[in-house]
């Protein structure tokens, strides 16, 4: 018999009972587990929706100021947990389904992780919405509600294949469908004079849908929106030509709308990709700009005041469209004279720059960017030459403001999404303290001399509920025994175990949680992948988006040398090693997907040798995602973040790890140089050419080839791989990915290679301590608390935003 419940997980219970019979429709008895998950989820949002109510009355009385956050994705991951954490009801629900015979746990696996993102910068917007709200800040969250999201990654015979990811198939119980927020969106068609001014007529319209989704902060302090955009057409069909027989021509327009928001990031290789792409961001940037407008005139009148009520922050350049089509709104719609207007806007928008690599800084064809908005093209014209004209006042000189123009003159001409957000924004910020330096060094050292107060730094940071309180509840146990529960409010509270780094006791519980969360992943990948993994080995884990840049390619050939020196020498004392790696290749990115085939490949060879015994293991995770990276997470023990220096521009990854007691390997790149800073140069291990390095290598002309055939094990790698090794039944399937190494090598893997294989060997010294080990862990879990994105989001909202 179940325990008696107590008086709150009783009135839970009989909630959660009466909203499966009266809303999901189902008797106990009959239910099953889905009905089960599905009442959990509404009798639990049932009482966020009251918080919810209050919240947005308290920001309507109080006629404060919003923030608006404006992201192309949100990788929110699953919100049940997150939710019931938040609301302080985790234990009363557990207690209530388990009467029932049911697992919370278990339940929550069937909540599917929603598609709404790709990476770090997704999963970055998820956290700001969360501690935005944690904080107590009203904020919206506007993206797109995507049907299928980025793809579903199935790995076939080592190849990445993109299925459609289905997380919608059963309906979302989280979301709110508004049809009261909705906003028809123009493509195409002309400009035409209108009395003093201009009219758009465009050619095509699409209606902007708005659903809500609640976003709950820490003990339930106050719910915020996230509003994604649903598109629908006008005329869903044309009855005409379906009654003449042209039964697909008839639905031509919804399939049109319905593209807006099926995919994530449509490859961009082909002319139609292109348009799709710039379509969706136009699409549902305009709607959240027209949104805010529209409820700022509907409670404070002027827009001219949108500067005191609005700050809405542009998440990367996806949604730089709304520097033109704000100021549409305010000229052509509102009748601001056209100075006035840019004067709003810029004293509202703020742009946050996440990339220094020129190829992911946006651009658009400029016939495309007219053809599609035309309007804005002339409002891009129209502030392009005051930008011009100011940088000539200021003496800058032609180069200079070739570099800062809006229009990219050199070969195709195309619009610079980048300098249009620069432009129209009062704050410019980096994400990392190196990440904004090389901002005002490089892709906008021009734009920086003519606006030297604009750019500042926002070091990016993870909310701590989710990935330490929610992923690892064996160590937050642990932690609030050895110092208390402080650290839950406050993440810095973290420090006090300092004190204790060299405590044996709590170095050893520490431990026991990790290999626990070892056993459990082993498990886990042991069902997923079939491969048996020894939790007593080293976990060294890499997962995140395959790129050249993220160097996945020099991990795995230091797995190839290492392979062959412990075949090579087994009468050393190798440390067991497991490598685990995870992560999607954009659909058209030829070497990424090829590295993902090679990590198979390498796997499938090294798993099978018996030579090498239980010393290496070699998995690749399918279909990484939030809920997989809560799983692998608190389970390792090293941490890789190797980018070549100057190109990480934070990474997120690499704080998550830190906080839950793994030690990075990693470049002088991004996030890593402050959490270094943070965490002591010795609980950390260091390797490889710094950013002022890999330029000056650079200069001075690299040569790669030289540097692989002066390195024994490099080459031996390089040449096994190329030669066919791990690809018997190809043997020239790498034969290209290895010859870029010797030809050019941008990305710096040969000059990084020796350092890189040096630090693993460091890192084999120190794990073979293991009480030195346990100290340097608990001084990354101590020292990283720093990194919580309440921090992060505490400087923007004083800095950029003025609300708190």
């Amino acid at each position: 018999m179940p325990a008696p419940l107590d008086p709150q997980a009783r009135l839970i219970d009989q909630h959660i009972v009466d909203v499966l019979n009266h809303r999901v429709g189902k008797d106990e008895r009959a239910a099953k587990p889905h009905d089960w998950f599905t009442a959990t989820v509404l009798a639990l949002r049932d009482k966020v929706i009251d918080r919810w109510m209050e919240s947005t009355r308290r920001t309507y009385e109080a006629r404060g100021k919003r923030v608006y956050y404006l992201s192309l994705e949100f990788l929110i991951g699953r919100l049940l947990r997150d939710a019931l954490s938040n609301m302080g009801l985790t234990r009363e629900m557990e207690a209530a389904l388990r009467s029932h015979g049911f697992d919370l746990a278990e339940l929550e696996k069937l909540e599917p992780d929603a598609a709404l993102g790709n990476g770090g910068l997704g999963r970055l917007a998820a956290c700001f919405m969360e501690s935005l709200a944690s904080l107590d800040i009203p904020a919206y969250g506007y993206g797109i509600r995507y049907k299928n999201g980025m793809f579903r990654q199935a790995i076939d015979d080592g190849w990445q294949r993109e299925l459609p990811e289905t997380w919608l198939a059963h309906g979302n119980p989280w979301e709110f469908e508004r049809r009261e927020s909705s906003y028809l969106i123009g493509f195409g068609g002309e400009v035409r004079p209108s009395g003093d001014g201009v009219e758009w007529q465009p050619a095509e319209r699409v209606e902007a849908i708005a659903v809500d989704t609640p976003v709950v902060g820490w003990r339930g302090k106050r719910v915020n929106t996230l509003r994604l955009w649903t598109a629908q057409a006008l005329d869903p069909i044309r009855l005409d030509a379906f009654n003449a027989g042209d039964h697909l021509g008839a639905l031509k327009e919804e399939v049109r709308a319905d593209t807006l928001v099926r995919v994530l990031y449509p490859a961009d290789s082909s002319p139609a990709g292109q348009e799709l792409r710039l379509r969706q961001e136009y699409f549902f940037t305009s709607a959240s700009i027209q949104d805010i407008v529209r409820r700022h005139v509907q409670y404070e009148g002027d827009v001219r005041t949108l500067p005191d009520h609005a700050a809405i922050q542009l998440n990367d350049t996806h949604p730089a469209v709304a520097v033109a089509e704000l100021m549409r709104l305010l000229v052509d719609v509102h009748g601001l004279e056209f100075d006035e207007a840019w004067g709003v806007t810029k004293r509202t928008l703020g742009y946050t720059n996440h990339t220094l690599l020129p190829e992911a800084l946006e651009s658009w064809p400029l016939p495309l960017f007219e053809r599609l908005l035309p309007r804005h093209m002339q409002i891009v014209y129209a502030i392009n030459s005051r930008v011009l004209r100011e940088a000539h006042k200021a003496g800058l000189d032609g180069g200079a403001i070739a570099a800062i123009s809006l229009i990219d003159e050199n070969g195709e001409r195309r619009v610079r999404m980048a300098n249009l957000a620069f432009s129209g924004s009062h704050s410019v910020n980096g994400v990392a303290a190196l990440h904004t330096d090389l901002m005002k060094q490089t892709v906008f050292a021009d734009l920086h001399r003519l606006y030297p107060d604009r750019i500042n730094n926002k070091t990016n940071g993870v909310t701590p509920r989710r990935w330490l309180q929610q992923c690892n509840p064996g160590l937050v146990a642990t932690l609030k025994d050895a110092i208390g529960d402080a650290f839950l409010d406050d993440a810095g509270k973290l420090a006090d175990l300092n004190a204790m780094a060299d405590d044996p006791v709590l170095g050893e519980r520490i431990a026991e949680v990790k290999r626990a969360n070892k056993v459990a992943l082993a498990a886990h990948l042991k069902d997923l992948t079939g491969v048996r993994l020894n939790p007593d080995a080293l976990f060294d884990v890499q997962i995140k988006r395959i790129h050249e840049y993220k160097r996945q390619l020099l991990n795995l050939i230091e797995t190839v040398a290492l392979y062959d020196q412990i075949r090579s020498h087994p009468e050393r004392d190798w440390v067991p090693r497991v490598k685990i790696f995870g992560g999607k290749a954009a659909s058209s990115y030829h070497n990424a997907k090829l590295i993902i085939k090679l990590a198979n490949d390498i796997a499938r060879r090294v798993n099978s040798d018996p030579s090498v015994g239980g010393l290496l293991k070699v998995v690749f995770v399918p279909n990484y995602n939030v809920s997989l990276a809560e799983r692998i997470i608190p389970a390792a023990d090293l941490s890789e973040q190797i980018s070549t220096a100057g190109l990480e521009a934070s990474g997120t990854g690499n704080m998550k790890f830190a906080l839950n007691g793994a030690l990075t390997i990693g470049t002088l790149d991004g996030a890593n140089i402050e959490i270094k800073d943070h965490v002591g140069d010795e609980n950390i291990v260091i390797f490889g050419l710094t950013a002022e390095e890999v330029a000056a290598t650079r200069t001075a002309g690299y040569n790669p080839r030289a540097i692989i055939e002066g390195n024994r094990e490099l080459h031996q790698a390089v040449q096994a791989i190329a030669s066919g090794v791990f690809s018997p039944d190809d043997p020239q399937r790498y034969a290209g990915l290895m010859g870029g190494l010797y030809d050019s090598d941008w990305f710096m893997l040969a000059a990084d290679f020796e350092s890189y294989a040096n630090a693993q060997r460091e890192v084999d010294r120190r794990w073979e301590n293991p009480a030195g080990w346990r100290t340097a862990a608990i001084k990354n879990i101590a020292n990283v608390g720093w990194f919580s994105s309440d921090r992060t989001i505490g400087e923007y909202a004083r800095e950029i935003w003025g609300v708190l």
